[in-house]
């Protein structure tokens, strides 16, 4: 979180232009595939995924994104018209509360604060991603976006923790298939 915080918001924009592009590489999203990708906390200074979003929205590519109702997280399909509103923790949400029920995402682009080189990640502690992660089909590409590569592995895994496949960095795309990178 430091790390993130010290960059500034040019540096912020330019590296997560880089991960967008390395993303785009990488996995080359097509038309009527469907994406589920976090809207970013700015004071967090996520990555922006408002990038990919318009990406995503000029090439057909169907689009999700997370919202929290009670304690669950749905999927919520969004589209260029779009209403948001902000949440109890300053997160930009759809203003709509229908839940796709779309379980076969081609990639769930995911927040992290950090990923080890296992692709176990650290979120905010809430566990929604893991509950999120568990109703996936087993095809779904989980991905983190990350400005830093890993360089410590998490030493307190939850049994419960899932896992990602791919972390996308500015300088790297890391598979974690098997524990591999």
């Amino acid at each position: 979180m430091q790390k993130r915080k010290a960059l500034s918001t040019d540096e912020a924009f330019l590296l997560s232009e880089k991960v967008f592009e390395n993303f785009i590489e990488y996995f080359k999203p097509v038309s009527d595939q469907k994406v589920h990708v976090f809207i970013p906390i700015e004071k967090f200074k996520e990555i922006d995924t408002q990038i990919f979003i318009n990406y995503f929205l000029s090439r057909n590519i169907r689009i999700f994104v997370p919202k929290i109702v009670d304690t669950k997280l749905i999927s919520v399909e969004i589209f260029k018209d779009a209403h948001f509103e902000i949440n109890k923790w300053d997160i930009s949400e759809p203003v709509s509360n229908v839940d796709s029920k779309v379980l076969d995402f081609n990639y769930v682009i995911t927040p992290l604060l950090y990923c080890d080189k296992k692709g176990n990640r650290v979120g905010y502690g809430k566990g929604f991603y893991d509950s999120f992660f568990e109703n996936l089909s087993s095809e779904t590409k989980k991905i983190g976006v990350n400005y830093f590569n890993p360089d410590e592995f998490i030493d307190d895994v939850w049994e419960n923790d899932i896992p990602l496949d791919y972390l996308v960095t500015p300088t790297d795309v890391l598979s974690f298939f098997n524990g591999e990178e």
